[in-house]
């Protein structure tokens, strides 16, 4: 692919710009990254990179999150222009782009993904030898790492305990936002630069509508008690943004401890998967717990194409996975639910599911998606028993008893037109359980 912007940022690169590398935090308020290189700087410019080795890993040019990171950064640009700088947008490989320039430094935040952690250290060797500093920072959760650990300094691998600790050693310094607004004077004053379109980087439009970049504390405040019913707006839809950063952490958890505990819950749980990955990358490719790599999987293409098509024949089931076809989003319970089909009914490979939500979720995030599939297979560190089996039909009657979610999503549903179910519950039960006990006991 042809990369875009590459000659302009040599020309306007040179030993006294600092570059701020925007990833995963786009926005310009309370970014760590960003705060601390217009501290300790003048000329800051900010830039972000259409990742073409991620790009083109993409099965779908029409892809709705690539539509969704243009539009945040279209976005930035304005703001970035009242300030009197531009927000350079460069589409190429991260290491040969800073293989052509030399910056007088380099300001970005952390990213815990394999890949991610592979192209850093690439970036950074690059950078060192011509004598150009690499700083990093953590942004995207409150605490990273080995910030929560047991007394003996070894990593949490059960929820409860870790929320704790993490709920103990939370206080007004770990949410208290960045001031980047005293230090916008230090940005680089430059004309505005053109932003590739999305065509110039190989990708199509698409008429989506995305969640608003709001903190409703109204649907906040009731979220304990609405979250399970996904006919009903008890979410905060705020994923999204959290997954690109173009919302903060910091204000979400500080609006959570103030609103909600349970919606806080959700939050430590990203920082949770987070610090799993960190510790335990074996996790992106095999089962935190060996043993369960050892279960046969069944693996029936036929029936993984019906799960994927919302096609089941279990309407709680398919109103998933087609809401999720269909927007890009699934509500959380119902992403529990489909799971568990998919894995205990189907016994089909949980990487299978992971990989296909790793497609079609607006919100993808490796670690919480991984750390999600893994609980419901059973497989993970803090996971669902492997004999608990969830039933589509008791779920209906409890989070969706009028079934006007499953309505809205499957109109056919209860004529003729619609599919008699893929596998009787009881006996895919029976077969689920009998087939873990079998790898278990090896």
């Amino acid at each position: 692919m042809k990369s875009y912007n590459l000659q302009a940022a040599q020309q306007i690169i040179d030993e006294q710009t600092t570059i701020h590398w925007f990833r995963r935090d786009l926005r310009i308020q309370d970014n760590a990254a960003l705060y601390y290189a217009l501290k300790e700087n003048k000329k800051v410019l900010p830039v972000f990179i259409f990742d073409t080795v991620i790009l083109e890993a993409l099965d779908d040019w029409a892809d709705k999150r690539v539509v969704f990171i243009h539009q945040s950064l279209l976005h930035l640009q304005e703001q970035l222009e009242e300030f009197g700088t531009s927000l350079l947008v460069v589409h190429t490989d991260p290491v040969q782009f800073y293989k052509s320039v030399r910056p007088q430094a380099v300001y970005t935040n952390h990213d815990y993904e394999s890949y991610a952690l592979t192209r850093d250290a690439a970036v950074k060797k690059i950078l060192e030898a011509k004598g150009v500093h690499f700083n990093t920072y953590k942004d995207q959760v409150i605490f990273e790492k080995s910030e929560v650990q047991k007394d003996n300094e070894e990593p949490y691998t059960v929820f409860t305990p870790y929320s704790k600790k993490w709920k103990a050693k939370l206080n007004a310094f770990f949410l208290k936002s960045y001031p980047t607004e005293k230090y916008f004077k230090n940005f680089k004053a430059c004309k505005s630069i053109a932003l590739p379109s999305l065509k110039d980087i190989g990708f199509k439009d698409v008429d989506a509508i995305f969640p608003e970049r709001v903190i409703k504390t109204s649907i906040i405040e009731k979220y304990d008690k609405q979250r399970d019913f996904p006919a009903i707006r008890g979410t905060s839809r705020l994923s999204i943004h959290l997954r690109f950063g173009t919302v903060s952490i910091r204000k979400l958890a500080q609006v959570a401890k103030k609103k909600n505990e349970v919606w806080l819950n959700e939050l430590i749980w990203r920082d949770f998967y987070a610090m799993i990955l960190f510790h335990f990358p074996h996790v992106e490719a095999r089962s935190f717990r060996p043993a369960y790599d050892h279960i046969e999987w069944r693996n029936d293409p036929e029936e993984f194409e019906k799960w994927c098509d919302g096609q089941t024949g279990y309407p709680i089931v398919d109103a998933g996975m087609r809401e999720l076809n269909a927007t890009g989003f699934m509500h959380n319970r119902v992403r529990m639910i489909v799971a568990s089909f998919l894995t205990k009914h189907l016994l089909i490979d949980w990487r299978w599911g992971e990989a296909y939500f790793a497609k079609k979720l607006l919100d993808y995030d490796l670690a919480s998606n991984n750390g999600g599939w893994q609980w419901a297979a059973g497989s993970g560190c803090d996971a669902a028993p492997y004999f608990r089996v969830f039933n589509p039909a008791l779920q209906t009657q409890k989070f969706d008893p009028k079934m006007e979610y499953i309505k809205k999503w499957v109109p056919e549903v209860g004529t003729e037109n619609y599919p008699k179910p893929i596998v009787d519950h009881v006996f895919a039960r029976d077969r689920v359980l009998s087939s873990y006990r079998k790898a278990l006991n090896k």
